[in-house]
C-alpha cells in the first residue's frame, strides 16, 4: 500500500536499573501519539529494533519523534524517510544486524506462534508455550574442541570465567524479553533455550497487576522471528 515502517530500538545506559515508563507525557511518540506501541518497560543496555511505527505513503519529509523522560533527563529519537543511508530491510532485522547472507540464501527464518494466555495473577507462575517451526537450515555446527591452556594464573582465571558463563544452545532456540508492563517480569528459564519437538515453554511471574507485553524471539542461529503476546494480570484470581 506504499506505507513505511520506522523502526526503533533503545539504549538504557544503566547496567542494572530497569525502568517502567508508561505511555504519556514521559514516554510519547508524535505525531499520532502519545501511545504508538512503543516500549514502556526498559531493560538494561542496548535493545535493537524493538518496535516499529507505520506511517502513510505520503508521510514525506515529516519527522516522527519518540520522547523519553527518565531520571530528570529528556531525550529524543527521530524517524525520517529522507536519509537513504539509514534504510533497513526485513532481512537486516531477521539477521539481527549480522552479516546479511543475501536474498538467494536458501535458509528461511523460523516461524513462532504463542498460545493465548487467558489471564494471570500477581505472584502466580504462568506457563507460556510457543510453537516453533523451521526449515532445518543452517545445520548446527558441532561444538569446537576446547583449546589447551597453559596453567598460568591468567589461564586459570579465564577458565573459571568460562565455566561460569552460560552455554548458548545450538540449533533452533527461543528467548523472551519484556516490552511493556508496570513492573519487572521474571522468566524461568532465562536466556536462550532449545526448542524440542516443535515447542518451548517458560514460566513467567508478575509483581504487579496491569497489562504486559512479552516477546518471544525464535532463532535458527542465523535468522530470527519475533512474536508478541499480551497478558492481563490481576491482583486476585478471577472468578469463573
Amino acid at each position: 500500500d506504499g506505507s513505511f515502517d520506522l523502526v526503533f530500538g533503545y539504549f538504557n545506559r544503566n547496567w542494572e536499573e530497569q525502568l517502567a515508563i508508561p505511555a504519556g507525557t514521559a514516554n510519547s511518540v508524535e505525531p499520532g501519539g502519545p501511545d504508538r506501541g512503543q516500549p514502556t518497560y526498559f531493560l538494561p543496555r542496548r535493545q535493537s529494533w524493538v518496535y516499529r511505527v507505520r506511517v502513510a505513503k505520503d508521510f514525506g519529509k515529516q519527522t516522527l519523534t519518540w520522547t523519553i523522560t527518565a531520571n530528570g533527563k529528556t531525550q529524543k529519537a527521530y524517524g525520517e524517510l529522507t536519509n537513504p543511508v539509514e534504510e533497513i530491510t526485513e532481512r537486516i532485522i531477521t539477521t539481527r544486524g549480522n552479516l546479511n547472507p543475501g536474498q538467494d540464501d536458501p535458509n528461511k527464518p523460523p516461524s513462532v506462534t504463542i498460545a493465548a494466555v487467558q489471564g494471570a495473577t500477581v505472584g502466580e507462575a504462568v506457563k507460556i508455550t510457543a510453537a516453533v517451526t523451521d526449515d532445518g537450515l543452517p545445520k548446527p555446527r558441532p561444538a569446537a574442541p576446547k583449546p589447551a591452556v597453559t596453567p598460568t594464573d591468567a589461564a586459570r582465571i579465564q577458565a573459571q570465567t568460562n565455566s561460569n558463563a552460560p552455554t548458548r544452545p545450538r540449533g533452533l532456540t527461543i528467548s523472551w524479553m519484556q516490552i511493556r508492563g508496570p513492573a519487572k517480569v521474571t522468566f524461568e528459564p532465562t536466556g536462550s533455550t532449545p526448542v524440542a519437538g516443535g515447542a518451548a515453554a517458560i514460566t513467567a511471574r508478575f509483581q504487579q497487576p496491569g497489562t504486559y507485553v512479552l516477546r518471544a524471539t525464535a532463532s535458527d542461529g542465523s535468522l530470527s522471528t519475533r512474536s508478541d503476546v499480551t497478558i492481563t494480570v490481576t491482583s486476585t484470581p478471577s472468578t469463573p
